[in-house]
C-alpha cells in the first residue's frame, strides 16, 4: 500500500512539475467552443490575432480565489494591447456560483462555463485547477502553468507575444 502511494505521489509530483513548462515549444490550441456567462459563445478560432490567457479555475479552488485579482490586473494592463482572457469554470463548479462570483468580483474579461467537461478535455484532460494557458496570437498554446503563475514571469511572457507580428 505504501509503494502504490508513493508512486501515485511521485507521479502527481512529475505531472505537476512538467505541467509548468509547455517542452516541446508551441502547438495549436485545440478547437473549442466556450459557452460565456451572457449565453453567446466564443472559439478558439476567435482567438486568432490577440494574446489570449485560458484559465481553467473553480470558485471552490482557493488557489483561484487568490490569484484571480492578479489575472484582472493582468487584463487590465495588456487589454489595449491585443491581450484577452477567457476565464474557464470547471464542469463541477455550480452555475450560479460562477455567476456569483463574476459578479462581485466584477471580472472585466469572458467568463465561460465547461458546463459538460469538454473544453477541459479537450485543453488536456485538465483536472487541476488553476490550471492556465498562454496562446498566442497564431493560436498556439506557448506555456502552461499548473497552480498559480509567476505573474512577473507571465508578463514579461505576454509582453513579448504582443510583440510579435
Amino acid at each position: 500500500m505504501k509503494r502504490v502511494l508513493y508512486v501515485a505521489a511521485a507521479a502527481a509530483v512529475l505531472a505537476i512539475g512538467a505541467g509548468v513548462y509547455f517542452a516541446g515549444g508551441a502547438t495549436a490550441a485545440p478547437q473549442s467552443t466556450f459557452v460565456l456567462l451572457d449565453g453567446s459563445t466564443k472559439t478558439t478560432a476567435d482567438m486568432k490575432g490577440k494574446v489570449t490567457l485560458v484559465n481553467f479555475w473553480a470558485t471552490s479552488c482557493t488557489t483561484c480565489v487568490a490569484e484571480m485579482p492578479k489575472v484582472i490586473s493582468t487584463y487590465d494592463k495588456y487589454k489595449g494591447q491585443g491581450y484577452d482572457t477567457v476565464a474557464v469554470a470547471m464542469s463541477y463548479d455550480p452555475p450560479a456560483y460562477v455567476v456569483n462570483f463574476a459578479e462581485s468580483r466584477k471580472l472585466p474579461f469572458k467568463v465561460a462555463i465547461d458546463n459538460t467537461g469538454k473544453v477541459a478535455q479537450a485543453w488536456g484532460d485538465v483536472k487541476l485547477t488553476p490550471t492556465t494557458y498562454v496562446v498566442n496570437k497564431r493560436g498556439e498554446i506557448v506555456k502552461r502553468y499548473v497552480g498559480e503563475p509567476d505573474f512577473g514571469e507571465l508578463h514579461q511572457l505576454i509582453e513579448k507575444l504582443l510583440a510579435e507580428t
